[in-house]
């Protein structure tokens, strides 16, 4: 978490960009990234000179010796125009032209463009990421997650990103293990492995590895609600460090500037080389081109993928529509989940649109009966309908199910409110049942007190699947709680008369006296 200047610091870059003429949200995070990735690329290699240095090996960085003029520390203060000019004409082809495949964002760099025409702006930009402290590891993921969550108050954009606290309460749902591999067909920002990766050092730190978080003045730093901030060392996830920087953490998406974006905030929550791939997954080419991620492969998979448009047939692969025969993605999606977990037992936690748990259509409802009747449904998670304002009103739920095996009962909980208030404005309030999700689902998964869960009138509790197949498979909240209606009391007649009969009165003496003024 960061506050103070830091966070200063960050809106008035923000603000740089959109009076330079850079007003689009995705365009101006693209082009700090750049700037970012730049400055990383500058510190990595000056720790590699120093390393040695001391050894006397060869360092190995991206710069040569004729290359050196290409580095952050070498451009970072220059005027105005050369600067532009060193950059747009040297450093980003440089870049493009070097782009490896090996390295996971410098695929993305191969149509890397400097959007910045402004040469006041690019040096302000240039000077403001040169003051933030990318060079600590405990900073720069909050401080690149608070640049991202500009998205949320940037216009349409602000879609591409799901609520911070909704992905966290995903990643305790699914429990993520640091041995496993975790997928997102729908990647976007990353937003869903970065959760995973933080919720890892949380849970693997020992207490010793813990340690509070400072400000720039030395204080500690608290959350919106007065709680203090840990900065995690995950020294319990040491024996898992190689696996976790390259094979646990996958993600797929068709937006090269989302994919990008993506991988950056991967690097810098830990993840060197995470595999971040351009690809829509449900095409015919995804298992051709991914054939070990496509099937059978994931412990783990939490996604938020689009709702809204449907496909062409043909464009879909036959392992898809040849189960669900549908054009629409909120169906597609689930089911190509299921394909990617492992069998059996992966599991997957997913945002659906409410009109997949309601919806009747043959479509519908054979998507319902496979995670019913073939594989295990554990939860259905209604969320309210303000969770995506102000960019949309729909009403939402997680669905939390696991590849195979056999569903028995069914754990609902119809949430209320999360901590945001359900308007526009999305300001924090006192109302939030997320805390009391995770706890009545620990009470439920561990076979605690399942005879408190059967009062459906509760905000917690269980269906059993033989419910649900005689509701043709209706996971719908509403067609199994029970709503008390209280019979509202009212004053007897003569009462209400009586009220009447005074306010009547009342209003004749005062037009009395308004008349009387008026003579």
């Amino acid at each position: 978490m960061i506050t103070g200047k830091l966070k200063s610091d960050i809106n008035k870059l923000w603000d740089e960009f959109w009076t330079g003429g850079i007003s689009n949200p995705l365009t101006v995070i693209e082009q700090i990234t750049y700037l970012m990735f730049f400055r990383l690329l500058d510190l990595a290699a000056a720790r590699e000179e120093k390393k040695a240095a001391r050894t006397g090996k060869k360092a190995t960085t991206p710069f040569n010796k004729k290359q050196q003029l290409l580095r952050w520390s070498q451009f970072k203060s220059l005027g105005g125009e050369e600067m532009l000019k060193r950059i747009r004409d040297e450093v980003f082809p440089h870049f493009r032209d070097m782009a490896s495949e090996e390295s996971t964002f410098g695929r993305y760099m191969k149509d890397a463009q400097l959007m910045i025409q402004k040469p006041s702006l690019l040096v302000s930009a240039v000077s403001m990421i040169d003051n933030l402290p990318l060079d600590k590891g405990d900073t720069k993921g909050d401080l690149y997650e608070y640049v991202l969550s500009k998205l949320t108050t940037a216009g349409i954009n602000g879609q591409f990103r799901t609520p911070r606290h909704i992905i966290r309460l995903m990643v305790e749902l699914v429990d993520p293990k640091p041995d496993e591999t975790v997928g997102d067909p729908a990647c976007g920002t990353g937003g869903f492995l970065v959760a995973a990766m933080t919720y890892l050092l949380e849970k693997y730190t020992s207490k010793a590895g813990r340690i509070e978080q400072l400000d720039e003045d030395g204080r500690p730093v608290k959350d919106d609600r007065g709680n203090p901030q840990y900065i995690y060392t995950g020294d319990k996830l040491e024996p898992y460090r190689k696996h976790i920087q390259r094979d646990m953490f996958h993600g797929f998406d068709f937006d090269a500037t989302m994919l990008r974006i993506a991988v950056m905030n991967m690097m810098l929550h830990g993840v060197d080389n995470p595999s971040i791939d351009y690809q829509d997954a449900l095409s015919n080419s995804f298992p051709e081109r991914f054939p070990k991620t496509a099937s059978d492969h994931f412990d783990v998979i939490l996604a938020n993928p689009p709702f809204k448009g449907s496909l062409d047939h043909s464009d879909v692969h036959s392992s898809l529509t040849g189960k669900i025969k549908t054009k629409k993605t909120e169906l597609l999606f689930p089911t190509l989940m299921l394909r990617m977990l492992k069998d059996p037992g992966g599991r997957c936690a997913v945002i659906v649109p409410d009109g997949v748990l309601f919806g009747s259509s043959k479509a519908h409802r054979d998507l319902k009966q496979m995670l019913v009747d073939d594989n295990e449904l554990h939860a259905v998670i209604k969320l309210p309908a303000g969770v995506f304002k102000p960019y949309a009103g729909v009403s939402t739920a997680i669905l939390y199910f696991a590849k195979g095996g056999k569903t028995g009962d069914v754990f609902f909980y119809d949430v209320q409110a999360d901590g945001l208030s359900l308007d526009d404005k999305r300001t924090p309030v006192d109302e939030n049942d997320l805390p009391d999700v995770m706890a009545q689902w620990n009470r439920w998964s561990n076979g605690n007190g399942k005879k408190s869960f059967a009062d459906r009138k509760n905000k917690a509790f269980f269906v059993p699947v033989s419910d649900i197949r005689e509701a043709k498979y209706d996971l719908s909240i509403n067609r199994y709680k029970e709503v008390v209606y209280e019979e509202p009391e009212f004053d007897p007649p003569k009462a209400i008369l009586k009220r009447l009969a005074k306010l009547n009165e009342q209003e004749a003496k005062e037009l009395a006296e308004l008349e009387g003024m008026l003579k």
